[in-house]
């Protein structure tokens, strides 16, 4: 099959679709980006069709539907038999959150904000923690929408709502990169993808733009070359910032 191309002639830059989807990389770059409102504006299920109607504009074919869960976990305090509730060991954290991407269904990812600590485990993790009855989960997220298949680019733009509930929580995109697996190599690539993006974006008069918080993955102990545990920190990040713009607006 003949290399797909994609570009925009008011560029510099020119993105070529270099790799048969054969010899796409296992962990390819990815960025992820989450709309932030005008002040005063309001979230609403039009920005997310309008989004996705700028991936179609740009070339992108849809690809099927996405899904990615995060989850909150408090520790529990237990009863002690007569007694007052004990306390867990003060070791262990008190907050935990697991990330399971829609890829990677066999694996689950744990993350300790508290000491940055990322972890990879088994996707029976969940029913682990719940016959322990150490963690309690708190809140459960899902992130889910379409992909979109755009030259050496896959875009994932979704939505974030709680569990078993469609209140709109939050817009976010995640763009991945096939060709590169260095974040480093990638920035430049995913910059230009940005601005293109910004600017298609920009003529639908929104209120509010898609917006980009870097993550801080050494501070993880994450190396250049990307991972699933990056992806899983992005959407730790990323959920961070979308509570952070509920809770300004409310």
């Amino acid at each position: 099959m003949p290399p797909v191309k994609w570009y925009r002639t008011h560029t510099s830059r020119t993105f070529f679709s270099l790799l048969p989807l054969r010899l796409k990389p296992r962990f390819s770059a990815r960025r992820l980006m989450h709309w932030h409102p005008s002040p005063g504006a309001t979230l609403n299920s039009q920005i997310l069709a309008e989004a996705c109607g700028c991936a179609e504009s740009l070339g992108g074919s849809k690809d099927g539907r996405w899904k990615t869960s995060i989850f909150f976990y408090r520790a529990m305090t237990r009863d002690g038999a007569g007694g007052p509730a004990v306390q867990q060991h003060p070791d262990l954290p008190r907050e935990l959150l697991g990330v399971a991407l829609h890829e990677r269904p066999g694996l689950y990812f744990s993350i300790v904000r508290a000491q940055r600590l990322v972890l990879q485990a088994d996707a029976a993790f969940p029913q682990v923690m719940e016959k322990l009855q150490s963690y309690r989960i708190r809140v459960a997220l899902n992130f889910e929408g379409f992909q979109y298949q755009l030259g050496d680019f896959c875009l994932r733009i979704g939505k974030c709502v709680p569990n078993n509930s469609e209140a709109l929580r939050g817009i976010m995109m995640e763009v991945e990169y096939y060709p590169l697996t260095s974040i480093e190599k990638s920035k430049a690539v995913m910059e230009d993808f940005f601005d293109i993006w910004q600017e298609t974006v920009a003529k639908k008069s929104l209120p509010g733009q898609f917006i980009h918080v870097d993550s801080n993955f050494s501070e993880y102990g994450l190396s250049d070359q990307y991972s699933f545990q990056h992806t899983a920190v992005q959407y730790a990040t990323c959920l961070q910032q979308l509570m952070a713009a509920v809770t300004v607006r409310g």
